[in-house]
């Protein structure tokens, strides 16, 4: 077997293909929960370079329209697992990144530590020349010849350079850009890429790269001839038997053909199953990056962006139509649960614990970002009112939101933070927005502020806080009204 196909360049190229595709396709329904792309982080609905949707939201419409209308509902076909369920498909896109970084990994090391590398890595200024003459001899409908020794031509060796060495990580460097732990603990390195937006439509550039790469290697090993090819790629020789290399890459193609369709299958048909396995290997990786990262974002006013979107309707029910019509002043917090000192405060004794004022970045899991200022009461502050007992691990912030009412759904709106979160140095209760009381639209009279996490974690117009042991007791037992119903990760650091 000639030393440049060793068998394990043929198992991680296998094992490249696989997750690529699951990537991907979960990335589709990902990017189709908020199918626009924008260069600045303020999101104007109206200023996105790419939008793969026919519907038009106007910043100034009369009639209010929230986040989740501009959600698309994407073809299984395409999206992994499509139809709307956003929460699935970030489940495999998250786990399916872990196996392929670690592919990705294993293959680098082999590569340098068994000289692979020198068919890869560009060692003489040449090769850019001879690329270009590679290219145009294609262009004439004549096959390259490999360069001396070497498995590939220059255009190959070249190209599988650039996606190897750079596209890979370029992909992995705009995809940690992207997740709000990572945005609020190392704020200069999102700056690297722009922003959050920049690095969303970097990431998505990349993706096409990748599809590019693979239509025109699928055309090269259809040119260079599919017996011949298939026999190198699938037993490690041209010299192999072709027939019985073109049958199990064949095989291959068509086995990981059905194996899309019945996990696609599998996670339109059992979700809660599917949220279940998938959060084996998502949420310990989710919980890690949560518990270990603290906010340091210092925006300036100069941030804070002109337009930020809804997400929600506003509650419609009788007793907070009935608080908001007052302006909130018969409005009162219940803190309660497994604390030592149980409290229930009014607006105005919730400001007599101290006002704290941030700049932050808010990250919606649909994808657009917006910067506003937020002021309340420290979390911390809180804590130390209430005094948590031993048993208190988990704190569940119930709303005045019954999705039955505004969005034709079932259950009233909630959602289970770790303790540990409230006791970061940016967690508030934000009463004010943007120098101004929080409007209702954004979740008057309270709402929780968590800026290294998702804004689903965030509760609007919360109505009672509750400390208790375990979150699986509340709802369904999933951690929140997105986990129960949309089938979301109960952390949400990514």
């Amino acid at each position: 077997m000639p030393s440049f196909f060793p068998l394990w360049v043929i198992i991680t190229h296998f094992h490249n293909i696989f997750f690529l595709l699951l990537l991907a396709r979960s990335g589709l329904e990902v990017l189709a929960a908020h199918p626009k792309l924008y260069w600045s982080d303020d999101c104007p609905p109206n200023r996105a370079w790419a939008r793969f949707s026919k519907k038009v939201y106007a910043p100034d419409s009369r009639e209010l329209w929230t986040s989740h209308d501009e959600e698309e509902a994407w073809s299984s076909v395409i999206a992994l697992p499509g139809r709307r369920n956003l929460g699935l498909g970030r489940h495999w896109h998250f786990m399916t990144v872990q196996f392929w970084v670690l592919t990705g990994v294993v293959y680098v090391a082999l590569v340098f530590t068994t000289g692979y590398w020198r068919y890869l890595v560009p060692t003489s200024w040449s090769l850019f020349p001879d690329s270009v003459k590679a290219v145009g001899t294609y262009l004439q409908f004549q096959i390259t010849p490999p360069l001396p020794g070497e498995p590939f031509n220059a255009a190959q060796k070249l190209s599988y350079f650039v996606v190897i060495f750079l596209l890979a990580p370029f992909q992995i460097l705009t995809g940690a850009a992207m997740s709000p732990s990572v945005i609020a603990r190392f704020p200069g390195y999102t700056r690297l890429f722009g922003g959050r937006q920049k690095a969303r439509s970097l990431h998505f550039l990349g993706l096409v790269a990748f599809a590019a790469f693979t239509v025109v290697h699928t055309a090269m090993v259809l040119i260079h001839g599919l017996p011949r090819e298939f026999a190198a790629m699938v037993l490690g020789s041209y010299d192999a038997d072709r027939r019985l290399g073109l049958a199990i890459g064949l095989l291959g193609l068509f086995l990981l053909a059905v194996f899309h369709l019945v996990i696609t299958w599998f996670s339109l048909r059992y979700r809660r199953r599917a949220q279940h396995l998938l959060g084996l290997m998502v949420n310990p990786l989710e919980r890690r990056i949560s518990r270990t990262f603290t906010s340091r974002q210092h925006h300036s006013r100069a941030d804070i962006s002109p337009y930020f979107r809804v997400n929600g309707y506003p509650p419609v029910g009788e007793e907070y139509q009935r608080l908001a019509a007052d302006g909130f002043r018969d409005y009162r917090l219940p803190i309660g649960g497994l604390v030592e000192h149980p409290v229930t405060l009014s607006l105005d004794e919730l400001r007599q614990l101290g006002t704290q004022s941030q700049i932050t970045k808010h990250n919606c899991i649909q994808g657009w970002t917006a910067v506003a200022q937020w002021a309340g009461v420290s979390l911390p502050r809180v804590l130390d009112l209430v005094k948590p007992l031993p048993d208190a691990k988990h704190v569940i912030f119930h709303a005045y939101d019954d999705k039955a009412q505004t969005e034709g759904s079932s259950g009233v709106y909630y959602e289970s933070i770790p303790l540990y979160l409230l006791a970061k140095p940016h967690a508030i209760l934000a009463l004010d927005m943007n120098d101004a009381p929080l409007p209702i639209e954004y979740g008057a009279p309270v709402r929780l502020r968590l800026e290294t996490q998702l804004g689903f974690k965030m509760v609007k117009w919360v109505r009672a806080v509750e400390f208790v042991a375990d979150y699986r007791r509340a709802g369904m037992g999933q951690g929140g009204w997105r986990e129960d119903h949309q089938f979301y990760a109960n952390e949400a650091g990514i």
